[in-house]
């Protein structure tokens, strides 16, 4: 059983959205405040009615609904036509299943009468209070008091959270909820894990330590001193501990790992704990449908790989919605599951990639594919000294300005312009490649014909010096005259050079020798340096490019 799309009215930054998804694998990725775990928790409500881990009627507030349409109904009040009263729909339609057939039916806005799903309203209920309320014109704020949550199936019958047979699970290990020093959020999944009886016996355990406490007879000693001396009142003042409900051990009780309570283990084993944890309890093992919150929160690599491994196993054969910010998350998971988020609700997808780049990505997930994703526009190089030398003629032409401050990365990829530049594709980005030419200008073309001359693609521009540098004469011997470095020299000539580097080589091939030796540490004078410098061409076209 699997969600094969989600619409959602007016419920946070959402006034109108429409998402399809997969069976499988889902990857949600966007800048901040795209609405990723909005995504997440209105699916999550939709299916349990459960919001931030407790029931939407004790959670219901002002702030779940989509401002605008709130600040427009508020207004309108003061008018002689005030507007309906905002409400919260969010649609589900399923993949179809024998086992959710009564769901059929036609009351859906896509008018589909051979769909199968629900519909979650959160809708003020009219009545002659508060009829009276909209004609004093004395509305402020919205009348949560005549809002009532319902849920109804496409073929219009009412039914309870409880009755909805496609289950969810959210796990979000960065939730760090405490009280009295116990993390609610592991407790609460220690507490699913646990069988009624095992309940029972906790409760018992805890309400005898309560009584040891009590009838200790160094407390009864304290006590008559407290006694004696509190004046306030003629009642008895006495230290005890308070008996609470039957479920107090929850609050009450600290989970520890290896004899740490869990809140001053690492944040990234306290992670990885609550995911595993998440995934391994009773209503997880029963959900159709895993959310996750960003796994990737405070582990390392290593760590995450292992996580990352964990996910793929649980969650196999179900259907995982999962929101990240790493790279390394998406490219392990499989880039082809990626959901590009934008403002303004747009989506965009990485479909038809060629087979081996999915799985190039997930032998090699190190690369910063979502840098790429997320960029409104890139500039791709080879390696660390193309991108200082890069940033500085950007700088250079823009008031010293870096390009990430005009939302353009430059990001290094190696060798693996190809497999950029398939993603950049898909998703139509604005790209520049800054590439060497190697004396080789015809393999050059060959490689990148798929962006060139008749398939050239305005979006994409493949940037490198057309000319061949290598002397006729007297050439040194394994020297490469067609890199960024030599055609810095041609560029700046002998002396500017000396000056940028704060070298003072007398021939330009010694020069040559040395920053082919240097290169890093050449561009990083080249960044730091506070003189006019020239620049290639080809760099100047391509951040001419990105700047159109």
């Amino acid at each position: 059983m699997a969600i094969r799309k989600i619409k959602i009215e007016n419920y946070k930054i959402f006034d109108n959205f429409v998402l399809e998804l997969n069976t499988g694998l889902n990857i949600l990725v966007g800048d901040n405040e795209v609405g990723k775990s909005t995504i997440l928790e209105a699916i999550h409500l939709a299916l349990t009615g459960m919001i931030n881990g407790k029931n939407l009627n004790s959670e219901l507030t002002q702030y779940l609904f989509n401002n605008t349409s709130v600040r427009k109904y508020i207004d309108s009040i003061k008018t002689n036509s005030p507007l309906p009263p905002p409400q919260i729909k969010i649609e589900l339609f399923f993949e179809e299943c024998d086992e959710i057939t009564p769901l059929m039916g036609g009351i859906n806005s896509d008018r589909d009468n051979s769909a199968l799903g629900l519909i979650c309203i959160i809708a003020l209920e009219p009545t002659p209070e508060y009829e009276e309320l909209v004609k004093s014109g004395n509305i402020k704020t919205l009348p949560l008091e005549y809002y009532d949550a319902k849920w109804f199936t496409f073929a219009d019958k009412q039914i309870s959270t409880k009755t909805i047979p496609i289950k969810s699970a959210l796990v979000d290990s960065s939730l760090a909820r405490y009280q009295n020093g116990s993390d609610i959020y592991i407790s609460r999944i220690v507490r699913q894990s646990l069988e009624p009886a095992d309940v029972v016996k906790i409760a018992q355990a805890h309400r005898n330590m309560l009584r040891v406490f009590v009838d200790d007879p160094s407390v009864d000693e304290i006590n008559k001193k407290i006694s004696s001396k509190a004046k306030i009142t003629d009642r008895e003042i006495t230290l005890s501990v308070e008996l609470l409900s039957k479920n107090a051990w929850e609050s009450s009780l600290v989970t520890c790992v290896d004899t740490i309570p869990f809140h001053h283990i690492g944040k990234g084993e306290q992670c990885i704990i609550k995911t595993r944890l998440a995934l391994a309890d009773k209503k997880a093992k029963d959900a159709s449908v895993i959310l996750m919150e960003e796994p990737e929160n405070h582990l390392t690599h290593t760590r995450l790989n292992h996580l990352l491994d964990t996910i793929a196993d649980e969650c196999e054969g179900r259907q995982v919605i999962m929101s990240t910010h790493s790279s390394f998350v998406a490219n392990k998971l499989g880039l082809e599951n990626i959901i590009l988020l934008n403002n303004g609700g747009k989506k965009s997808r990485l479909t038809d990639l060629s087979n081996d780049t999915p799985n190039f990505f997930k032998k090699l997930p190190g690369y910063d594919t979502l840098r790429l994703v997320l960029a409104k526009k890139t500039i791709l190089v080879e390696g660390p000294s193309d991108e200082l030398v890069v940033q500085k003629a950007y700088m250079a032409a823009h008031s010293g300005k870096l390009p990430i401050s005009d939302g353009i990365d430059v990001i290094s990829v190696g060798t693996s312009f190809l497999r950029f530049l398939e993603i950049a594709s898909r998703l139509d980005k604005c790209v520049a490649i800054v590439t060497d030419n190697d004396g080789k200008i015809d393999s050059l073309k060959i490689k990148y014909c798929q962006y060139l001359g008749d398939k050239a693609k305005e979006n994409i521009l493949i940037s490198f010096d057309n000319n061949d540098r290598t002397p006729t004469e007297n050439p040194i011997a394994d020297y490469n005259y067609n890199t960024l470095e030599n055609l810095m020299l041609i560029s700046n000539g002998l002396s500017a050079m000396n000056n940028i580097l704060g070298t003072s080589f007398i021939s330009e091939n010694d020069l040559r020798s040395f920053m082919k030796a240097n290169k890093t540490e050449c561009a990083l004078a080249a960044f730091e340096y506070v003189g006019g410098i020239k620049f290639p061409d080809y760099i100047t076209e391509a951040i001419n490019h990105v700047c159109k």
